[in-house]
Formats: C-alpha cells, sequence, structure tokens
C-alpha cells in the first residue's frame, strides 16, 4: 500500500502526550523567526483559504472519518476525496507549516538561497500535497523578498503525491500571490499528481531542483516499499546536481524505525548510510550533512495565536543534506 499523502498518525493527535526519551538535549525549535512571516499570517492563510470548510457543518464527520481511515491504515482511501483532503488540510497543516516555517527560516543555508537576488529557486516538495511546505517556504521566502522586493529572482515549487492535492496546493498558491508577495509571477507552484517511486525521469527532474524536503514521508516510502525507496535515494544520489539541498524530518524516537530481518534500525541511519556512506568509511559520499537534530521539539504558544481548531506541538528529527 502506497503512504506517500500521509502527515498524520493518531499518535501526532498531542504529541507532547506521547513522546519518549525526551531529554535536556532536545532541541528547541522557536516559535516564529525574524526571517519569516509571522505564526498570525500563517493562519490567516488557513482561515482564509478553508473559510467555509472551517465553517462546514460536515467538517467533524470528515476528519473522524480521516482520522478512522488512517488508524486502520488505508492510506489510499485517507485522501481519495476533495472533502477529506480539505478537511486535513484544514485540521492538520496549520501546525505543520508553523514548523515547517520555523524550521526552514533556522536555517543559514536555504536563508542565503532564498535571498540571492539573481537565482531562480527550484524547490521540489515530495509528499507535500497537503500544503504545510508550501506556506511555510512562502513564508520564509516573501520574508527575505520584503528587503529585495525588486529583484529579478524567484521560487518555484514542484509538488508530488500521490493523492490528488491540486485544490488545496491551489489555493495555498493563491493566497500567497495575493498577499504575501510584491510581483505574483514571482512566486509559482506546479501539482504533480504521481507516485514518487515510480515517476518518470521527465517528470521528477531532480536534477533541476536546488532544495528538495522529504518532511513525514521517508518513514512511510520505506515501510511501503523498501527495495523502491533505496532506488529512489540511489537515483537521487546521481541526478542531483551539486549544491542541492536535502531536508529530511521525521517522527522523533521508536515510530520512525524500520524493521530489518529480526533487527530495528532508525530511519535516519538507514538514509545516512545511502546518501553519506557508511560511518567510520573516510570516502566521500555522495551528499553531507550540513545541519541535524535527533530530536527537536516545536511549541505553539498559544496565547500569542488563534485558530479555530487545535495545533499540535510536534517533536521530530531532522537531517539537512548537501549534494557533493
Amino acid at each position: 500500500m502506497n503512504r506517500r499523502a500521509v502527515r498524520f498518525q493518531s499518535r501526532h493527535e498531542d504529541e507532547e502526550e506521547h513522546v519518549e526519551g525526551v531529554t535536556d538535549n532536545t532541541k528547541m525549535i522557536p516559535f516564529e523567526s525574524d526571517h519569516s512571516l509571522g505564526p498570525s499570517k500563517a493562519l490567516d492563510l488557513f482561515k482564509v483559504t478553508f473559510g467555509d470548510i472551517l465553517e462546514s457543518p460536515d467538517l467533524y464527520e470528515h476528519i473522524q472519518t480521516v482520522k478512522g481511515c488512517l488508524y486502520n491504515r488505508e492510506y489510499l482511501a485517507a485522501f481519495d476525496s476533495d472533502d477529506k483532503r480539505f478537511a486535513y488540510a484544514s485540521r492538520w497543516s496549520p501546525a505543520r507549516a508553523l514548523a515547517y516555517t520555523s524550521l526552514f527560516a533556522s536555517f543559514p543555508a536555504i536563508r542565503e538561497l532564498f535571498k540571492d537576488p539573481e537565482q531562480q529557486v527550484n524547490a521540489l516538495c515530495i509528499g507535500g500535497g497537503a500544503g504545510s511546505e508550501v506556506a511555510a517556504l512562502g513564508s520564509v521566502y516573501c520574508r527575505l523578498k520584503e528587503y529585495n522586493s525588486t529583484s529579478s529572482s524567484g521560487m518555484n515549487i514542484d509538488v508530488v503525491d500521490i493523492a490528488d492535492w491540486s485544490k488545496v496546493i491551489g489555493g495555498v498558491t493563491n493566497y500567497i500571490k495575493e498577499n504575501w508577495i510584491y510581483q505574483a509571477s514571482k512566486f509559482n507552484t506546479n501539482f504533480i499528481h504521481d507516485d514518487i517511486l515510480t515517476i518518470s525521469k521527465e517528470q521528477s527532474q531532480f536534477s533541476k531542483h536546488d532544495l528538495i524536503t522529504l518532511l513525514f514521508t521517508t518513514n512511510e516510502l520505506f515501510n511501503a516499499k523498501r527495495p523502491e525507496t533505496v532506488k529512489f535515494l540511489h537515483t537521487m544520489n546521481a541526478t542531483c546536481k551539486q549544491g542541492t539541498y536535502l531536508l529530511i524530518a521525521e517522527s522523533a524516537g521508536s515510530f520512525s524505525n524500520i524493521t530489518i530481518g529480526k533487527k530495528q534500525f532508525p530511519v535516519q541511519f538507514l538514509v545516512d548510510m545511502i546518501l553519506v556512506g557508511k560511518p567510520g568509511d573516510d570516502s566521500v559520499g555522495a551528499w553531507e550533512i550540513v545541519e541535524q537534530s535527533e530530536s527537536c521539539w516545536y511549541r505553539i504558544e498559544e496565547r500569542q495565536v488563534e485558530y479555530p481548531m487545535k495545533l499540535e506541538n510536534m517533536r521530530f528529527f531532522y537531517r539537512l543534506y548537501r549534494k557533493n
């Protein structure tokens, strides 16, 4: 069963109550950043874009249907209608967008990429159909462009997802164009309804992208089709251009472990092996790790923002890689 569209599991509904091994070394991602638009602006995007959904008397029913499908691991059924996709995007995407925004803004490498007054930045969000990644990238990019609004640079985002999130991505994109950026033509998205593990080379075009994100998607890929996922990562090793950044994030703790034979391995260990190389191997891998954390928190400052539905805290690990 393909699981690329999934960014919610029942355990995520309140991660603060279900964590393991939180220590004093757990990193805190700031609630907001000077390098992105404020959290209230991000939530306004979802309030306006999904306003009719949030006021719909059927919303709770659709949310419960999505939760039930995901609990039963009926992943394709969870997102097989606009009602279900809109319910997910209005309920869970806002909190994810806040966390991703702060995460993107915390990386100097990504900020420098976006600030370049001449570069056309090409990003690829794998499994990003629910809109959180587009909203987060838009928040950071548009804030940085406020200081150089007449530059010739632009941002183009390809979003690949196995479920048809085209209306969600279209709504989020239109809001950003109309409210966040001075020149609407400088920010564009392209939704690709496809399976990243079987997508054609012409559609994926890994070599053109400056930034690729796999946020709460890698673990599902490994669990769904492990050999195909390994092949996919090796394809990125071979085809991504030098200097490309790859950001991977997943839930921290044992939930992201992958079972091979009778042993369990953290998914980041397997990805590091494929992208960077075996520990202790002196040879240069296809990628290098620029930033990493095995456990970090993003916590919602509830007194500073308002949203008609619950906004969850998030605990996750991340890796930011750069192609050699």
